[in-house]
């Protein structure tokens, strides 16, 4: 998500501004922010579109390319633009690395507080979980990682794609369940263990386990992303994870028996509600098997669901940054969208909050749409950096500029 970090560098402080998305030195990544603004489009229909056909109860065409592969896609590109934002090739070292870590506990403040500001305005049963407060924590857990370099940040996500499913299944006995999908400060002060747990492990998308995206997104970013070689191998390498995260998932769940496992040792749930719950998440309270981590279905976090996702993304990427290469006019409605996501995004959620959408979704997927488009466009042009990216931008900058001071008055 675009968070107040750009796709650009400024020479004096590795920030970008301006009113164009440019600057003298380095221009956006054109490629970043559409592949942005279609994880948006994502997002906007798992919220407003149906899950399942009402006549066949088939999954829809939207929840089959979208659900959980959008927001993975989104902290993918967050953990791209941190490195872009921080040092790209040459992470920041020094006072720029203080800098740069104090600029992203900064960051990780105001969003979250965007999120809990958010949660007053969703009713009691949500029409959508939102992400923001999650993006605190995610920014947060990624603050002692900027300085690594693109080997040992992807073995990080390595890591925590899978201790992190394993942490989730194995504490989810001794944590406490979240009281809403929506916190908001008066939660944070009356349940905080709840919401740190919600924030970090039970949550729609829980910190531990998104931290591999992050942290992928901050090793790509730290390669050369404007050269073809590059953007290809991120595609080709994301196609293949992903091709290899269903094929092993097949081999444990139907070859070496997981499926029949599962339907043993889960009550109430018989091969065919196995089947819907392997689409749409079991309806359970708590998983009773490892065999769950065999699986590949949307939300669950498992070592091979995060490896599908991280995959698609990857793809997305790279075939973005590639198209982008000749195509940047045709990508510009989407590039404008996803170089202000907090904005739009948060406005989605307010928009959300009013529950008009459910009699005609359809309709009102395509109002949201095409009212990101236009605002978008629009602002981009007469104003540049969107409301709530400027901001977060603005603050994050003063920040930094008060370290690097801090350090220029401390040598004299």
């Amino acid at each position: 998500m675009s968070t107040g970090e750009d796709s650009t560098v400024r020479p004096q402080d590795g920030h970008a501004a301006g009113r164009t998305g440019r600057e003298a030195g380095t221009p956006r990544l054109a490629g970043v922010d559409a592949a942005r603004g279609l994880a948006l489009i994502g997002l906007i229909a798992v919220h407003v579109l149906p899950e399942e056909n009402d006549a066949t109860g088939e999954p829809t065409w939207s929840y089959l390319l979208f659900a959980g592969d959008s927001a993975a896609l989104f902290a993918l590109l967050a953990g791209v633009g941190l490195a872009l934002s921080t040092g790209r090739t040459r992470p920041h070292r020094g006072r720029q690395l203080a800098a740069d870590r104090i600029g992203l506990a900064v960051r990780a403040a105001l969003i979250a507080c965007v999120g809990l500001l958010i949660g007053y305005a969703m009713p009691e049963d949500a029409p959508a979980n939102g992400i923001l407060l999650f993006y605190g924590m995610f920014f947060l857990l990624a603050i002692p990682f900027l300085s690594l370099g693109p080997r040992s940040l992807f073995a990080a996500a390595g890591v925590f794609a899978v201790v992190a499913p394993l942490l989730i299944l194995g504490l989810q006995d001794a944590l406490p369940d979240y009281s809403s999908s929506n916190p908001t400060f008066q939660h944070l002060r009356s349940e905080p263990t709840a919401v740190l747990a919600q924030l970090l492990l039970t949550g729609a998308y829980p910190a531990l386990a998104y931290l591999t995206y992050i942290l992928a997104g901050m090793g790509i970013g730290r390669l050369d992303l404007r050269a073809r070689d590059v953007q290809a191998r991120v595609a080709t390498i994301g196609a293949g994870l992903a091709i290899a995260a269903q094929f092993v998932s097949w081999i444990l769940l139907y070859a070496a028996g997981g499926f029949r496992q599962l339907v043993g040792s889960s009550p109430g749930l018989d091969e065919e509600a196995l089947m819907e719950a392997l689409i749409f998440e079991p309806d359970v309270d708590r998983l009773n098997s490892p065999w769950w981590l065999a699986v590949t279905t949307p939300h669950m976090s498992t070592p091979l669901s995060i490896a599908w996702s991280l995959g698609a993304g990857m793809t997305v990427l790279g075939v973005f940054l590639l198209a982008s290469r000749r195509l940047r006019v045709w990508l510009r409605p989407l590039a404008a969208m996803g170089a202000m996501t907090l904005t739009l995004y948060s406005a989605h959620l307010v928009a959300l909050s009013f529950e008009v959408h459910y009699d005609e979704p359809y309709l009102w997927f395509l109002v949201h749409l095409v009212v990101a488009a236009l605002f978008a466009l629009t602002w981009q042009s007469l104003v540049g950096q969107g409301p709530l990216e400027k901001v977060v931008g603005t603050a994050v900058r003063a920040a930094r500029r008060a370290v690097l001071r801090g350090a220029t008055a401390h040598r004299t």
